[in-house]
């Protein structure tokens, strides 16, 4: 169907199939259509009571996924064998400070060279999201597709700015951002990893988004045979976090199905003590980038407690570790050696090498 019969089909409350969804984004990307019907197509997704469908978030991701300008895994380095993982999250809660990006600094380090992590983002609304922080921290976030795969083969991690490899999604920019709230662009995102990553801890504001993610994330992943285990989470206090303010409702993902029902995780269990959200907000982007030299120059509180917990999750997901305790000791003694420190220095000379 053409974009103005799908806008009336959307108009019934009805999804549209993943092949319905697929030819729309595929219109979308192409830049033929105007910014008005795009607005109207995610105003009238985001209406629906039940939100975005699995088929609509899968077609999207395809069609995303076809359009990436993609980032090539390392021949060379010690990270050349390395699996991959991305921690890019949905966003749209509380801010908190910023976990997921200082997860990903931790990681390789943390595996022992097992895994690097292409850490896939974007600008964010707040001024302080994963580019504005490790911009502040140094990091060239411009970095182009072949310094991050020598970022990622050398210092086992590289930012991926969704732009630059997403420059496709420039069609809906106006569109969405006249909109001012979530849009079905915000779930495909973290399912369009430029460089391909088998493993992903996705953190989402709703229990609902997280086992809708995980279920698309399963029939992405169905059709592709190097695609392993992932985590798809949200807190019971409505955080995008694997978090130590409440227990978080994990869904898990591997071999192209979801394999578990979803399971909870209580920090309290592997020793991370109970912290009030409070205590993990920044209120400005000095305040973010501090927070994260703090956690890994190796000062203790909630904040390094939130990171361990994030690194452990994904040190699990990718095989490193057999549970959360021993994921969450190694994550603890690559911060304390010095190691994550070093990562980000490496990485910030690395792309500024190149600036």
């Amino acid at each position: 169907m053409d974009f103005n019969q799908t806008i009336q089909h959307l108009l019934t409350l009805a999804p549209m199939s993943q092949a319905q969804s697929e030819e729309a984004f595929e219109h979308i990307l192409s830049g033929r259509i105007d910014d008005a019907r795009i607005a109207a197509f995610l105003s009238l997704i985001a209406a629906r009571p039940a939100g975005p469908s699995v088929d609509e978030v899968a077609g999207a991701a395809n069609v995303f996924r076809r359009h990436a300008k993609p980032v090539s895994r390392p021949v060379s380095g010690p990270f050349a064998d390395a699996r991959l993982l991305d921690t890019c999250g949905t966003g749209g809660a509380a801010k908190l400070f910023n976990v997921s990006t200082a997860a990903a600094l931790v990681v390789p380090s943390a595996s022992r060279g097992r895994v690097m992590v292409a850490k896939h983002g974007n600008t964010s609304r707040s001024g302080r999201g994963s580019v504005e922080v490790l911009r502040g921290l140094g990091v060239n976030v411009d970095a182009e597709a072949g310094v991050q795969t020598r970022c990622l083969g050398e210092a086992g991690v590289c930012f991926s700015m969704a732009p630059r490899h997403h420059p496709a999604a420039r069609h809906a920019a106006a569109a969405r951002k006249s909109l001012g709230f979530s849009t079905i662009f915000n779930l495909v995102g973290p399912l369009a990893n430029p460089a391909g990553a088998e493993h992903q801890i996705i953190g989402t504001w709703s229990h609902a988004n997280a086992r809708l993610l995980a279920e698309a994330l399963a029939r992405l992943n169905s059709a592709s045979p190097g695609s392993w285990r992932s985590w798809v989470y949200s807190s019971m206090d409505g955080l995008d976090e694997l978090t130590i303010t409440d227990r978080t409702l994990v869904c898990e993902v591997g071999s192209g199905r979801i394999m578990t029902h979803a399971f909870e995780i209580d920090a309290r269990e592997y020793g991370l003590a109970r912290a009030d959200v409070g205590e993990l907000r920044c209120d400005s982007l000095d305040e973010a980038v501090a927070t994260v030299r703090r956690v890994l120059d190796r000062s203790a509180g909630p904040q390094r407690d939130m990171v361990l917990l994030s690194v452990g999750a994904a040190l699990v997901v990718c095989g490193c570790e057999s549970d959360l305790r021993s994921g969450i000791t190694a994550a603890a003694g690559a911060i304390d050696r010095g190691e994550a420190s070093a990562t980000l220095e490496r990485l910030v000379e690395l792309t500024r090498s190149a600036a």
